[in-house]
């Protein structure tokens, strides 16, 4: 048997002759032109829902739009980042444009570069790049050909818009809260970073500094512990193993992201210990999995969804207008307090 013929796609030839209009008619409704009366639109609208029509996104791209916006995440395994997704998404629900998504290669600035000018090549209208590792002149390089904002990123452009949470600010809420518990013994868990560039911009970075900055204004610069690792949950789970290990293992530990304190909370259930009788925990991000209740991990809520919703707000304000003043949009964060931290044991 014969496989079935592939179906003719329906043009705008098709969609003109059935809605009884010229093809110039159909041009305008699609482009929403000046000039198509109430009446035309409907009659176009209604011959495209009836026909199926759908405008190829390459022949759009020529008229000067294709209504598509790429998104670059840095780790797809990392479930804060689905969070910031959803926000883009939500502020684009009534709009025209969709979303394509791009992994970026977990630190890898060669891995970005492919992504990004894939996206570029392929005329996308804009492109948010979460928590890019590329260095400012290349996200400037990007800036300069497409429409971007940058979420993550503390350093300022004229060319980019950025959308931050007030890392610092979320260290210190972590650290008075442990402190307030009654631990002097706070250690921390950092994601390993070595460009001076990222080390002054990246949020773990900030959180890092926040958390030494946090442990000096309350007197407690001597019990300074950091681990560098890694911004995942093996590196959480390396991270505590060492800490653990000290000839004094701390009381305390804040893990600069939600999924490297699951990491951590393995390593201290494989040790034998338990939290937060034996040792506290807190993470950063508050996903999902944070507020699951077999696990009720105290975590810095930095609003993931609004995070999103402005990265897309200000994207689509920079497509509109390219040469728009750059615009930084700074998020406070909050603590949210759960099962995993306690007093110390006397």
């Amino acid at each position: 048997m014969e496989p079935p013929a592939p179906q003719r796609r329906v043009t705008i030839v098709d969609v003109a002759r059935h809605a009884q209009v010229s093809t110039t008619a159909v041009s305008k409704v699609l482009r929403n032109a000046y000039g198509a009366s109430p009446e035309m639109r409907a009659k176009v609208r209604r011959a495209i829902d009836e026909l199926g029509y759908r405008p190829l996104a390459a022949a759009r791209g020529l008229r000067g739009q294709t209504y598509t916006i790429g998104v670059m995440l840095p780790d797809i395994r990392n479930p804060f980042f689905p969070e910031i997704l959803d926000g883009i998404t939500g502020h684009l629900a009534d709009t025209d444009y969709q979303v394509f998504l791009g992994p970026g290669g977990c630190n890898d600035e060669q891995a970005e570069a492919r992504v990004t000018d894939a996206m570029i090549d392929r005329g996308m209208d804009g492109i948010i790049l979460i928590a890019p590792v590329s260095s400012r002149a290349r996200l400037e390089h990007i800036a300069s050909a497409v429409p971007a904002v940058v979420v993550g990123r503390h350093g300022h452009s004229a060319v980019y818009d950025t959308v931050t949470d007030d890392d610092m600010a979320g260290a210190s809420l972590v650290v008075g809260h442990l402190a307030g518990l009654g631990h002097r013994r706070i250690a921390h868990i950092e994601h390993r970073e070595t460009d001076a560039t990222r080390r002054a911009e990246m949020p773990n970075a900030q959180r890092a500094d926040g958390y030494r900055r946090a442990m000096q204004a309350i007197g407690l610069a001597e019990e300074i512990d950091v681990v560098s690792t890694s911004y995942t949950q093996q590196g959480g789970y390396e991270g505590a193993r060492q800490l653990l290990a000290r000839p004094r293992r701390p009381t305390a530990v804040f893990a600069g992201a939600d999924i490297v304190a699951m990491g951590v909370l393995e390593a201290v259930a494989e040790a034998g210990l338990s939290v937060p009788g034996d040792i506290s925990v807190a993470g950063y991000d508050n996903t999902t999995f944070a507020s699951f209740g077999p696990i009720s991990l105290t975590s810095v809520d930095q609003a993931g969804h609004d995070i999103g919703g402005n990265a897309a707000r200000l994207l689509l304000e920079r497509i509109a207008d390219r040469q728009k003043t750059s615009v930084q949009v700074k998020l406070s964060p909050m603590l949210v307090p759960r099962r995993t931290t306690a007093a110390p044991q006397a």
